[in-house]
């Protein structure tokens, strides 16, 4: 079981929101079997890194957020996340959220039915604690990465969460700090 500790000593920059995400990380990840050392150590690392310390549930976008964004709206990638181009606020209205960043119309819809809430009519939802975990950890069973963190493949994992390995080095010693921690 993870305690406020364990989630301070794994990432000290969470300090100020440990408290509040300790109670829904350990609910969410007993509710989607993200119950071992190496599924847990792995799960924490990348909803660490993705977060910023737990600190972001809304994707950011950088200095210019309005035109960060845009790229959702538009072209192969608006498609393949299922945004509408006769609707060109869906790149703002599904911004990554959650521990994870779920991002796009068709991963929100997916998301929204797994969990049992409509999340196209309040997308907002994901960036509540409780919300932002049960979505990362729906995603994490969802892309079958117990069976990646099983086997050890942390790159694996990231590339399946992240698209590449932005980021690898601060995942790898978030997940070495993990495995540490939570032994």
């Amino acid at each position: 079981m993870l305690t406020v500790e364990k989630l301070i000593a794994i990432m000290p920059e969470a300090r100020p929101r440990a408290g509040l995400f300790v109670g829904p990380l350990n609910a969410a990840m007993t509710e989607f079997s993200i119950t071992t050392l190496l599924r847990a150590a792995a799960f924490l690392a990348q909803i660490g890194h993705e977060s910023g310390r737990l600190r972001y549930t809304r994707e950011l976008g950088g200095h210019d957020y309005h035109d960060y964004l845009d790229k959702y709206d538009t072209g192969r990638l608006a498609a393949r996340l299922g945004n509408t181009p006769q609707d060109d606020d869906d790149g703002q209205r599904y911004r990554g959220r959650g521990l994870i960043q779920i991002t796009g119309r068709r991963n929100y819809e997916l998301c929204g039915f797994g969990l049992g809430i409509d999340l196209i009519a309040q997308p907002e939802l994901l960036e509540q604690p409780e919300l932002a975990c049960r979505s990362a950890a729906w995603f994490w069973y969802n892309e079958n990465l117990n069976v990646l963190a099983d086997k050890n493949a942390f790159d694996t994992i990231t590339r399946r969460i992240n698209g590449g390995q932005n980021g690898r080095e601060d995942r790898i010693a978030l997940y070495q700090r993990a495995l540490k921690v939570l032994t």
